[in-house]
This record gives structure tokens, C-alpha cells and sequence, in this order.
């Protein structure tokens, strides 16, 4: 078993289980430390992969035994044009919160990782991004 990523429980395998991943979700929100970040937003870029069991789906081939794809692209795209935050962290988190609560039944564990191409970075770079892991055994690297 692959050694557990910080903020997640002992028993998780990143390497196995069945998951789903979204990769290069887009959306514009107004996140950062900066006014003009605030005032003018900017691009962010989110992958995320959800740890769900995918059995019943593909004996079913009915996507009720799933966690539908295109409601996570739109559950991250609302999160990123919601409220601002100061930092990409606490957008990440509340990405991986939201998908642990609104899929309770579902998602085992997420991974989220927020990219922000634009950040105001004052020498060339080709992107800036944070990665969570959160577990329903350990949400928030606390025991849930």
C-alpha cells in the first residue's frame, strides 16, 4: 500500500480503487490576496478525482450508481465563481468538503488540485497550484 497523503487516513491507497478523475475544469473567480485580483478575477483551472466504488455502475450501465461527472464539473465551477478567498488552499478545501458532503454516500476520497495560471508572480512561470487529498476518515487532517 502507497504511503498515505498528508490529510488523509493510514488505509488509503491512492493507487487503488475505483475513481473518477476530471481534468482542466475551468472557471473565472475573483480569489487572491490582492485587490486587483479581487476587483478584476481571473482564470482557474481545477482537477479533481473523486474515490468511488464503480461496481454497480458498470454492472447497471445507469448512471443513478455513479457520481455523474458533469454535476462535479458544475458543483466545482460554482465553487470557484463563488465566494472569494485569500488563497487557493482554502478554495481546494472547500472544493473537497463540498464534494465529501454533497456525495456523502458516494465519494470515499478526493483529490483536488487548484491551478491559478495567472497568479501575480513576478518571474515566468507556466502555472502555481495546490493539491489536497481528504478522505471521509480523515476530512481536514483531523479524524472525521
Amino acid at each position: 500500500m502507497a504511503e498515505a497523503p498528508r490529510g488523509v487516513g493510514a488505509a488509503f491507497d491512492a493507487a487503488a480503487g475505483d475513481h473518477i478523475t476530471l481534468t482542466g475544469v475551468r472557471a473565472f473567480g475573483h480569489h487572491g490576496v490582492f485587490d486587483h485580483e479581487r476587483r478584476d478575477g481571473q482564470e482557474f483551472v481545477v482537477d479533481a478525482t473523486a474515490w468511488v466504488d464503480l461496481a454497480a455502475a458498470a454492472a447497471s450501465d445507469d448512471v443513478t450508481d455513479t457520481l455523474h461527472y458533469g454535476e462535479l464539473a458544475e458543483f466545482i465551477v460554482a465553487e470557484v465563481e463563488g465566494t472569494p478567498t485569500d488563497l487557493i488552499e482554502t478554495l481546494a478545501e472547500r472544493i473537497a468538503a463540498g464534494v465529501l458532503g454533497r456525495w456523502s454516500t458516494a465519494v470515499s476520497a478526493v483529490r483536488v488540485t487548484v491551478h491559478k495560471p495567472s497568479a501575480p508572480i513576478t518571474v515566468p512561470f507556466d502555472d502555481v497550484a495546490v493539491t489536497i487529498t481528504r478522505s471521509r476518515h480523515r476530512a481536514g487532517g483531523v479524524d472525521a
